[in-house]
Protein backbone atom coordinates (compact mmCIF):
# COMPACT_ATOMS: atom_id res chain seq x y z
CA UNK A 1 0.00 0.00 0.00
CA UNK A 2 1.22 3.50 -0.81
CA UNK A 3 0.50 6.27 1.69
CA UNK A 4 0.93 9.96 0.76
CA UNK A 5 3.44 11.82 2.90
CA UNK A 6 1.93 14.47 5.16
CA UNK A 7 2.06 17.99 3.78
CA UNK A 8 4.78 20.08 5.35
CA UNK A 9 6.88 17.05 6.17
CA UNK A 10 10.42 16.58 4.98
CA UNK A 11 9.42 13.20 3.60
CA UNK A 12 8.04 14.30 0.27
CA UNK A 13 6.40 11.95 -2.22
CA UNK A 14 4.92 8.74 -0.90
CA UNK A 15 5.70 6.16 1.74
CA UNK A 16 5.64 2.44 1.17
CA UNK A 17 3.54 0.84 3.88
CA UNK A 18 4.45 -2.55 5.27
CA UNK A 19 8.13 -2.45 4.29
CA UNK A 20 8.84 -5.43 6.54
CA UNK A 21 6.19 -8.15 6.95
CA UNK A 22 4.30 -7.67 10.20
CA UNK A 23 5.80 -4.23 10.83
CA UNK A 24 3.16 -1.48 10.84
CA UNK A 25 4.19 1.78 9.22
CA UNK A 26 4.46 4.44 11.89
CA UNK A 27 5.05 8.03 10.80
CA UNK A 28 8.04 8.29 13.12
CA UNK A 29 9.65 5.32 11.38
CA UNK A 30 8.87 6.43 7.86
CA UNK A 31 11.76 6.75 5.39
CA UNK A 32 13.17 10.20 4.77
CA UNK A 33 15.17 11.75 1.98
CA UNK A 34 18.15 12.08 4.30
CA UNK A 35 19.99 8.78 4.26
CA UNK A 36 22.51 8.07 6.99
CA UNK A 37 24.29 4.81 6.26
CA UNK A 38 26.80 5.09 9.09
CA UNK A 39 26.41 6.57 12.53
CA UNK A 40 26.88 10.29 12.89
CA UNK A 41 28.12 12.36 15.80
CA UNK A 42 25.91 14.29 18.18
CA UNK A 43 27.03 17.52 16.51
CA UNK A 44 25.96 16.25 13.09
CA UNK A 45 22.69 14.90 14.52
CA UNK A 46 22.15 18.31 16.09
CA UNK A 47 22.71 20.05 12.78
CA UNK A 48 20.44 17.67 10.85
CA UNK A 49 17.65 17.64 13.44
CA UNK A 50 17.76 21.31 14.40
CA UNK A 51 17.95 20.31 18.07
CA UNK A 52 20.87 21.34 20.25
CA UNK A 53 23.30 18.71 21.50
CA UNK A 54 22.06 19.55 25.00
CA UNK A 55 18.46 18.79 23.93
CA UNK A 56 19.54 15.49 22.36
CA UNK A 57 21.24 14.45 25.61
CA UNK A 58 18.18 15.59 27.59
CA UNK A 59 15.82 13.61 25.34
CA UNK A 60 17.98 10.53 25.89
CA UNK A 61 18.13 11.11 29.65
CA UNK A 62 14.32 11.39 30.04
CA UNK A 63 13.62 8.44 27.73
CA UNK A 64 12.27 10.26 24.68
CA UNK A 65 14.94 8.56 22.62
CA UNK A 66 16.55 5.24 23.36
CA UNK A 67 20.05 5.06 24.74
CA UNK A 68 22.00 5.99 21.64
CA UNK A 69 24.71 3.63 20.43
CA UNK A 70 28.29 4.59 21.19
CA UNK A 71 31.30 4.33 18.95
CA UNK A 72 34.63 2.79 19.99
CA UNK A 73 35.64 6.21 21.35
CA UNK A 74 32.57 6.27 23.64
CA UNK A 75 30.86 9.09 21.72
CA UNK A 76 27.20 8.88 20.78
CA UNK A 77 26.52 7.60 17.27
CA UNK A 78 23.14 8.43 15.74
CA UNK A 79 21.62 6.35 12.94
CA UNK A 80 19.11 7.33 10.28
CA UNK A 81 16.25 5.83 12.31
CA UNK A 82 17.25 8.08 15.22
CA UNK A 83 16.97 11.14 12.97
CA UNK A 84 13.55 9.98 11.73
CA UNK A 85 12.33 9.67 15.32
CA UNK A 86 13.81 13.07 16.23
CA UNK A 87 12.00 14.59 13.24
CA UNK A 88 8.71 13.20 14.52
CA UNK A 89 9.42 14.36 18.09
CA UNK A 90 10.17 17.83 16.76
CA UNK A 91 6.77 17.90 15.04
CA UNK A 92 5.03 16.81 18.22
CA UNK A 93 6.82 19.50 20.21
CA UNK A 94 6.24 22.20 17.58
CA UNK A 95 2.52 21.46 17.70
CA UNK A 96 2.50 21.87 21.47
CA UNK A 97 2.49 18.31 22.78
CA UNK A 98 3.72 18.36 26.39
CA UNK A 99 7.00 16.56 27.09
CA UNK A 100 5.20 14.21 29.51
CA UNK A 101 2.84 13.10 26.72
CA UNK A 102 5.77 12.69 24.35
CA UNK A 103 7.49 10.47 26.94
CA UNK A 104 4.34 8.39 27.30
CA UNK A 105 4.14 8.03 23.53
CA UNK A 106 7.82 7.00 23.35
CA UNK A 107 7.27 4.39 26.06
CA UNK A 108 4.27 2.97 24.22
CA UNK A 109 6.30 2.87 21.00
CA UNK A 110 9.04 0.88 22.73
CA UNK A 111 6.44 -1.63 23.93
CA UNK A 112 5.59 -2.46 20.33
CA UNK A 113 2.62 -2.94 18.01
CA UNK A 114 0.21 -3.96 20.76
CA UNK A 115 0.14 -0.29 21.83
CA UNK A 116 -0.83 1.03 18.38
CA UNK A 117 -4.43 1.79 19.37
CA UNK A 118 -3.35 3.78 22.42
CA UNK A 119 -0.77 5.71 20.38
CA UNK A 120 -3.41 6.46 17.76
CA UNK A 121 -5.76 7.75 20.46
CA UNK A 122 -3.01 9.96 21.85
CA UNK A 123 -2.36 11.44 18.42
CA UNK A 124 -6.07 11.95 17.76
CA UNK A 125 -6.42 13.83 21.06
CA UNK A 126 -3.38 15.92 20.22
CA UNK A 127 -4.71 16.59 16.73
CA UNK A 128 -7.89 18.05 18.25
CA UNK A 129 -5.82 20.38 20.45
CA UNK A 130 -3.82 21.45 17.38
CA UNK A 131 -7.02 22.10 15.41
CA UNK A 132 -8.41 24.21 18.26
CA UNK A 133 -5.17 26.21 18.39
CA UNK A 134 -5.25 26.74 14.62
CA UNK A 135 -8.84 27.99 14.89
CA UNK A 136 -7.80 30.42 17.64
CA UNK A 137 -4.84 31.65 15.60
CA UNK A 138 -7.04 32.04 12.53
CA UNK A 139 -9.38 34.28 14.51
CA UNK A 140 -6.44 36.27 15.88
CA UNK A 141 -5.09 36.67 12.34
CA UNK A 142 -8.46 38.04 11.24
CA UNK A 143 -8.22 40.74 13.92
CA UNK A 144 -4.70 41.65 12.80
CA UNK A 145 -5.81 41.83 9.16
CA UNK A 146 -8.72 44.08 10.14
CA UNK A 147 -6.42 46.47 12.01
CA UNK A 148 -3.88 46.53 9.15
CA UNK A 149 -6.68 47.30 6.67
CA UNK A 150 -7.95 50.02 9.01
CA UNK A 151 -4.51 51.68 9.17
CA UNK A 152 -4.00 51.34 5.41
CA UNK A 153 -7.33 53.08 4.81
CA UNK A 154 -6.45 55.77 7.36
CA UNK A 155 -3.09 56.43 5.68
CA UNK A 156 -4.66 56.57 2.21
CA UNK A 157 -7.23 59.26 3.07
Amino acid sequence: MVVPAPSGSRLGGTLLAGAAPGTPLDFERAPRRTVVSMGITIQEASRKSGLSAHTLRYYERIGLIHEVDRGPNGHRTYAGADLDWLDFLTKLRATGMPIADMCRYAELRRRGPETAAERRRMLETHRERVRARIAQLTGDLGVLNYKIDFYNALENQ
